[in-house]
């Protein structure tokens, strides 16, 4: 990634070099080893999705902020460019803080986030039939100001789940459980919150006030590498056009990171990866279409107009295809091995018609191969009977 700093050009940081390759794999390979923290921590694919997302972007905020930082040490102090191996000395002792230590609090706070968020999952299905309950490790390594909230019962629909679920700090241990409101009565409101703010009062900027599993995110959107107005910010809510963008390159860094997250097919084949295997649907096609490795391949490399959109697309791609209307049939006009025809399907994105294509084999397979922009394709469809 450092080469890819040192091949830049001119006297101003480009946050373009997070689209890099070289950053790229960087981001992805750090985002992963926070991913590596959940792995056998149980809860939905579409919670697990979301996580995962979570994890990319705060991996991609973090290397805009180790980059912005080295970019200085590639000049000397007469304002020469150094060597690329004086300038990678130069900038190890960045690598090592931040891949080193903030990287150990970092893994265990998304560790304890995510199964916090599992848990938040299961709660949520009972809703306020039970009371949660705050409890600590009940050790003597608990910090004194989270032991104030130990035992702090409350109904789930209670705002005070929304700023002191657990991790309510870096390395919090802290956790929730179900408890009988028989046998256990709820805190009164006011004062759990008091008591709230009193655990968390060494966390001035409110950095941790945030519910994992409420939210689906690993890390809140207001952590070290972001602002305060990071967590109410359009963008933090998936809102990407935005009519306002601050002329910051933390801003312009925060959308362009977002952006990746939703494009990269890498990603998006890596959530979408427990569909493989899987069928889906459609109430006027009378056969099940199997999802494959090969169709993560197509649909996600296949070029698109609303390229972003149409990947994503894949993530909710049974929703997606009972809602589609089957048009009928394409012929095999490219004498593809093995395939009889294709069966077409009409969606939109975007409020434009879009066609998906499940192809037929001669082993008596349907498979989900593709989603085209149409044109050409319309001429060739022979409509169903």
């Amino acid at each position: 990634m450092m080469k890819a700093l040192y091949s830049q050009e001119g006297a101003q940081f480009n946050i373009r070099i997070l689209e890099s390759p070289q950053a790229q794999e960087f981001i992805e390979t750090h985002a992963s080893v926070l991913d590596s923290s959940f792995r056998q921590v149980g809860m939905s694919d579409a919670m697990r999705r979301r996580l995962t997302r979570s994890d990319y972007i705060f991996s991609g905020m973090k290397t805009f902020h180790e980059l912005n930082e080295a970019f200085p040490s590639l000049l000397d102090e007469n304002g020469n460019r150094k060597t690329f191996e004086r300038f990678l000395n130069d900038v190890r002792k960045i690598d090592d803080t931040y891949n080193g230590n903030y990287l150990r609090a970092e893994y265990n706070f998304v560790q304890s986030s995510a199964e916090m968020a599992a848990k938040w999952e299961r709660f949520a299905e009972d809703g306020d039939r039970y009371n949660l309950q705050y409890r600590t490790a009940n050790d003597g390594k608990v910090r004194p100001e989270h032991a104030a909230l130990h035992g702090v019962t409350l109904p789930l629909s209670d705002p005070f789940w929304e700023e002191f679920y657990p991790p309510n700090g870096w390395n919090c241990r802290c956790t929730v459980v179900q408890v009988r409101k028989s046998k256990y009565p709820a805190t009164d409101h006011e004062e759990a919150m008091s008591l709230g703010e009193l655990a968390t009062g060494k966390d001035t900027k409110g950095i941790f006030r945030f519910n994992p599993g409420k939210e689906k995110k690993a890390v809140p959107d207001y952590n070290p590498y972001t602002i305060k107005r990071c967590r109410d910010c359009d963008i933090a809510k998936g809102k990407m056009k935005l009519a306002f963008v601050p002329d910051n390159e933390l801003c312009a860094a925060c959308k362009l990171v977002r952006a990746l997250a939703n494009a990269d097919a890498k990603q998006i084949k890596k959530q979408a990866k427990p569909l493989q295997g899987t069928t889906i649907t459609n109430t006027g096609f009378p056969f099940p279409v199997n999802i494959s490795k090969r169709t993560l391949q197509e649909w996600t490399n296949q070029p698109h107009k609303f390229y972003h959109d149409k990947n994503l697309m894949l993530l909710d791609i049974k929703n997606v295809f009972a809602k589609a209307e089957y048009l009928g049939t394409a012929d095999n006009h490219k004498g593809i091995p093995h395939l009889i025809q294709s069966h077409i399907f009409e969606t939109e994105i975007r409020g434009e018609k879009a066609l998906i294509i499940v192809r037929e084999y001669d082993w008596h397979e349907y498979t989900l191969h593709s989603l085209s922009e149409g044109g050409e394709l319309y001429k060739h469809i022979k409509k169903k009977e």
